[in-house]
């Protein structure tokens, strides 16, 4: 016994089935299509009837655009990605882009990884992580089908690519008085991976501050190979362990929440010590467990979502942007500082 093929409804059964033209279904599902409300609707109400979806490969043949975008990311331990990832896709989905997920393993497979994305004619490549350099431009710009290459929550210096990014500099300055205003005056700073071409401001705007408005010491700096809670407890325990205790820092500066979470457990579980009475701690980005009371962790909020409708308003313009966006998000005072 066969089973009978299953019929294909095309955009011509909607139209017969609304009452209206072939070309209005098709502006009825186009995201900037110039038809009525009343039209729409009729159009909508046939399709869902019907079982129908357009064939959005057909479509971006047709057009120069796809209405996808690419969205490469390398850090999934990082739990703030995850909430980028929830309000990029949201936000990105109402506009009317499909999203394309590339899991980005390491520097050596960046090239391939955006070429894989370039190759279902996506409008842009977001790319959300620390391993990106000058192959990835090269792969994405040489291959001719990514029209537009923006970097997601870091400043890129590439040429050729576009950052949307909080305002690193203007959040690091108004933690750094923050601490100064506290009485803090041995900061250590931990960072993490330290990338040419995607950077964080973090650093050097909070060693600058410090040094100027501060006018003490240079701040400790310990650079750990990659966001990760464990990575930055073991700095942590390292460094501290071999200092006497009037010479530890009073204050861990974390470039992230991730290694502030990390630097809260040395601190108190494995090197004894209280927070924030004998050594205080600030992260940045405001991941949901910052607000746990089991961290109750100073930070930074990044505005994700303004960032990702900043984005949307780049993809809008259809590569006729090319300033780079910095939008400011909102110190978060808590407990560990």
């Amino acid at each position: 016994m066969t089973e009978q093929a299953v019929e294909t409804v095309t955009a011509d059964d909607v139209a017969a089935r609304a009452g209206v033209s072939r070309w209005t279904v098709a502006r009825a599902f186009k995201k900037d299509g110039v038809i009525s409300e009343k039209a729409r609707t009729k159009v909508m109400a046939a399709a869902a009837e019907l079982g129908y979806v357009p064939d959005l490969l057909a479509a971006s043949l047709a057009s120069d655009r796809s209405n996808l975008v690419a969205l490469l990311v390398d850090d999934f331990d990082n739990p703030h990605k995850l909430v980028m990832l929830e309000r990029l896709t949201r936000i990105l989905r109402a506009a009317g882009y499909g999203t394309l997920l590339v899991n980005m393993l390491g520097e050596k497979d960046a090239p391939e990884a955006l070429l894989t994305a370039s190759q279902r004619r996506v409008d842009a490549a977001v790319v959300i992580g620390t391993q990106f350099d000058d192959g990835i431009r090269r792969t994405a710009l040489g291959a001719r089908r990514v029209k537009q290459l923006i970097v997601f929550a870091r400043a890129g210096t590439a040429p050729g690519t576009i950052s949307i990014a909080c305002d690193d500099v203007a959040a690091m300055t108004e933690i750094a008085r923050y601490l100064m205003a506290k009485g803090f005056r041995r900061p250590l700073f931990l960072a993490g991976p330290n990338t040419e071409s995607t950077r964080l401001m973090r650093k050097d705007t909070f060693l600058k501050v410090w040094e100027e408005e501060a006018r003490g010491a240079r701040p400790v700096v310990i650079h750990v190979p990659d966001y990760s809670m464990p990575l930055g407890c073991e700095a942590v325990v390292a460094h501290l362990s071999a200092l006497p205790a009037e010479g530890r820092p009073d204050v861990i500066v974390c470039e992230n929440d991730v290694l502030a979470l990390g630097a809260i457990d040395a601190l108190r579980h494995r090197l004894g010590l209280s927070v924030p009475a004998d050594v205080a701690v600030t992260g940045f980005d405001d991941v949901p467990l910052a607000a746990s009371p089991a961290y109750d962790l100073t930070t930074y909020r990044q505005p994700v979502t303004e960032m990702a409708r900043a984005l949307v308003r780049v993809l809008n313009d259809g590569g006729s942007t090319s300033a780079d966006v910095f939008l400011t998000g909102r110190f978060m005072e808590r407990g560990s500082a």
